[in-house]
């Protein structure tokens, strides 16, 4: 007989059932006509949902012992594919659905599905960015939301790791900082809007002719973003990358993997960590990649010729890759399925900064995940926090290093190890793919 699961205390039922208050309020800002109320009923449901999820994570974690607790993630209907989870990967999916194809501005200022929503931020878009909301400022609040919310919770859960907490911090940092605030700025004072925290290739159009000419035709400083985007993507990568590995920038920096682990946090042990999945990642991530390398080097030869290669097919395959990989892949699979294959989707298999990075991890970085083969218990934990759906346990049993392009060095199979067996390490190039003496050691003091 299964173990029953743990019922939720009367107070955290009430800050759940504050969370769904939120969620009517939303729709009755999507329902009502009059824009007063849009703007009432949305910032009302913004003020409960934050208050009931802030309130519930620190009734859920911060007032039991600090440690990862994996009792019963699969019998939960939210995060073992039950019922709750298709109806929240549905709901997700539909809503990236009507924001990339039925939300654009008709000319008028009429925003579809989403308008009434849209226009509730226009106060606060007026006062951030000087100008009228429009559907993607509703996105970025809402992603930005989602991200210091549940990075609280993240925090809470993680409080006893260190690395944890400084690199839940970091990604919501960015996110607010880099991704919200300074684009914002940047329009208010009527300069272009640029995000900082993104770089070629997961921020394809930086380095295309067309988006480098408009910056440094604005003057000094879109000459000046042209010059960051293309040091940080061609340069400082590589550096950055060699010393630490890709979790620089994927664990600590960018959006994508900030929201993955925050609000994906409750779904990693949903990545699929069997073999077939790996071979999928290889055969769909670096295609990517040397598709949108191939793109950006088509253009800007068709540039230097004044397009006389080849006129606007350069363009129409660029606007191609932004609706199948920018959109479909990155937007509706990568986020709306969160609750059923788990929250690294698409950097598991689409992303391209993640590929390339990957490349460099692999094959020329110093950062590697040592293991201790004779403390390993085979409890399994670390390979079920892996997000990426690497089989950590397999390695760690045998004492074996862990280098793989796919790892985000998100540090949690170490977190998780109730032993200390699993460790992130920058350490000498030489080496790194083979265990320690100091392993070998105890794996034959244990034999003997």
């Amino acid at each position: 007989m299964s173990p029953s699961l743990p019922a939720s205390s009367p107070a955290e039922k009430l800050t759940l059932a504050m969370v769904a208050t939120g969620l009517l309020a939303l729709l009755l800002a999507l329902a009502d006509a009059d824009p007063g109320r849009q703007q009432t009923w949305l910032y009302l449901a913004l003020g409960l949902v934050s208050i009931g999820t802030l309130t519930w994570s620190w009734l859920r974690f911060g007032r039991h012992p600090a440690g990862v607790q994996q009792n019963n993630l699969w019998q939960r209907a939210s995060t073992g594919r039950g019922s709750v989870a298709w109806v929240t990967g549905l709901v997700l999916t539909g809503f990236y659905v009507v924001l990339y194809w039925y939300s654009s501005d008709d000319g008028q200022g009429n925003f579809g599905p989403l308008n009434n929503l849209v226009h509730g931020l226009d106060s606060f878009s007026r006062w951030l960015r000087a100008r009228p909301a429009d559907q993607w400022f509703l996105y970025g609040t809402f992603y930005t939301l989602a991200i210091l919310l549940m990075g609280t919770r993240a925090l809470w859960k993680y409080r006893h790791s260190r690395y944890q907490l400084i690199r839940t911090g970091s990604v919501m940092f960015f996110q607010l900082g880099f991704a919200f605030i300074i684009p914002a700025l940047l329009q208010f004072f009527q300069q272009p809007e640029f995000y900082f925290s993104y770089f070629w290739p997961l921020k394809y159009d930086y380095l295309f002719p067309g988006t480098a000419a408009a910056l440094v035709h604005n003057g000094g400083l879109g000459v000046f973003m042209v010059f960051w985007g293309a040091v940080m993507s061609l340069l400082a990568t590589p550096v950055l990358t060699y010393f630490y590995g890709k979790r620089w920038y994927c664990s600590w920096v960018c959006g994508c993997g900030g929201l993955a682990e925050t609000a994906g946090d409750p779904y990693r042990q949903l990545a699929d960590k069997s073999r077939a999945a790996w071979r999928w990642e290889v055969r769909i991530i670096y295609p990517v990649l040397g598709l949108i390398v191939a793109i950006t080097a088509v253009l800007w030869v068709n540039f230097a010729l004044n397009s006389s290669l080849l006129g606007e097919v350069g363009s129409g395959a660029a606007k191609w890759y932004g609706f199948a990989i920018g959109a479909v892949f990155s937007g509706v699979i990568g986020v709306g399925f969160y609750p059923i294959l788990g929250p690294r989707v698409w950097c598991r298999f689409g992303c391209p900064m993640a590929a390339y990075l990957g490349l460099l991890q692999k094959h020329f970085s110093r950062f590697r995940i040592s293991t201790n083969g004779g403390q390993c218990i085979s409890c399994g934990n670390c390979s079920n926090v892996c997000e990426m759906g690497i089989d950590v346990k397999q390695y760690a049993q045998r004492g074996e290093p862990i280098i793989r392009a796919s790892c985000v060095g998100c540090g949690m199979c170490s977190t998780a190890c109730p032993r200390g067996v699993v460790n992130l390490e920058n350490g000498p190039r030489e080496g790194r793919y083979q265990a320690s003496p100091l392993i070998h050691a105890d794996s034959l003091r244990i034999l003997s």
